[in-house]
């Protein structure tokens, strides 16, 4: 899932509206694609020319509180609206789980790797200890929380193994195993059952051991034994770094990988962060991932999704330097690959992108055709902590998006 956090703008990526007048009318000009008479923006040369991969979708909705970031996030991860609360909705035990939890507990780990990962930070403006709804297990419990690999808090480079999931040349193998000897031993002379922070802790442990002892299976996160032309079709960005590893994670066995493009909350500034800062990298990394996946034979049994919180309002706002402002009401979304029959838009918004006009498709089942893709219909279900089922999601997969 490649998504984009603050909400991008249909009007100046998938839905340009150039015969309305100005306002809804995009600010940038539309550009032919490989497939006669669709268009999109002219800042995404690149991806254009992949559009015979597309599947556009130009009537998503929800209903969630646009004015919170949080409501809109939960509802495209999870397919939910998150669990009635005042403010902007954090991450609670109380909501949903997301997609990738799920999978975490359908799929669990493989090679050493678990089943969901994000990167390269949570999704939130707002800092440690304000990470918005929708991104971890909630109901599920923790053990199933996707991990997040956050380089934005840890210094790190997207495309790099972090230097604390690799063992010190000063320990070794056989210190490590030592080491771990002498702690179970003092262990087991602790008495009774333990409480549960205790078994939390030990859990959390164990994980971290397994990926000092499973340090080969980790390097998918290193791009340094990538060819130099690959790289480079990437780009040197986060985004493009970040679209990299995603390819090599699941190509190791990851399941649902969520790679973060950060910056698409223009009240202001809208016209220059849209030029400059956010479409050129969202073309780069989008289209190099879908034509690396081609070239390997991974790009039928691989979904891409493209989405945010929302859309933004058909009309300027007055700032100065002007921008749009939050709009759940429709936006765009898109689905490549993994089965998807590209080439095609599926619904239409009204002349301005205020609403939509044609073959409205909520969130929830965008995301029931996600699930599709990966083999579950609504009817799945997952347990939580008391071990009661819930169902994944509660849309239907939009079947005419799909080849069968």
């Amino acid at each position: 899932m490649l998504y984009m956090l603050g909400g991008p703008p249909q009007q100046e990526t998938f839905d340009l509206k150039p015969d309305a007048p100005a306002g809804p009318r995009s600010l940038f000009p539309p550009t032919a694609t490989s497939v006669p008479g669709i268009q999109i923006c002219s800042l995404l040369p690149r991806l254009a020319r992949q559009a015979h991969h597309l599947a556009i979708i130009r009537s998503t909705f929800h209903g969630g509180n646009a004015l919170f970031h949080g409501a809109g996030v939960h509802y495209n991860l999870t397919g939910w609206p998150n669990f009635p609360r005042e403010g902007e909705p954090l991450l609670d035990r109380r909501d949903a789980p997301s997609i990738a939890a799920v999978l975490q507990q359908l799929r669990g780990e493989r090679h050493g790797l678990p089943a969901a990962m994000q990167l390269p930070m949570w999704i939130t403006q707002d800092g440690p200890g304000k990470e918005w709804a929708g991104q971890n297990a909630g109901f599920l419990g923790r053990n199933f929380d996707p991990l997040v690999m956050a380089y934005d808090r840890d210094g790190g480079t997207p495309g790099t193994l972090p230097s604390s999931f690799l063992l010190r040349d000063d320990i070794g193998a056989a210190g490590l195993g030592q080491r771990r000897e002498l702690l179970r031993s003092l262990e087991q002379q602790r008495p009774g059952d333990l409480p549960a922070p205790v078994r939390q802790w030990n859990s959390q442990k164990a994980r971290a051991l397994e990926v000092l002892t499973s340090a080969k299976a980790w390097r998918a996160l290193s791009i340094n034994d990538e060819d130099p032309r690959i790289r480079d079709r990437y780009g040197s960005h986060s985004f493009g770094r970040c679209c990299l590893v995603a390819r090599r994670l699941v190509e190791a066995g990851v399941s649902f990988v969520t790679v973060l493009h950060g910056g698409w909350d223009t009240h202001s500034h809208h016209l220059e962060h849209t030029r400059d800062l956010l479409l050129p990298p969202l073309d780069q990394g989008f289209s190099a991932l879908l034509e690396d996946l081609e070239v390997r034979g991974l790009l039928d049994e691989t979904l891409v999704a493209w989405t945010g919180e929302f859309g933004r309002t058909p009309s300027m706002n007055g700032n100065n330097p002007s921008g749009r402002d939050h709009w759940a009401r429709v936006y765009s979304t898109v689905l490549a690959g993994g089965g998807i029959r590209g080439g095609q838009v599926h619904g239409r918004s009204d002349g301005v992108a205020a609403d939509p006009a044609d073959n409205p498709v909520h969130v929830s089942d965008f995301v029931a055709s996600i699930y599709h893709a990966l083999g579950y219909g609504p009817d799945t279900q997952v347990s939580d902590l008391a071990g009661r089922p819930h169902f994944i999601v509660n849309g239907r997969p939009v079947t005419n998006l799909f080849r069968r």
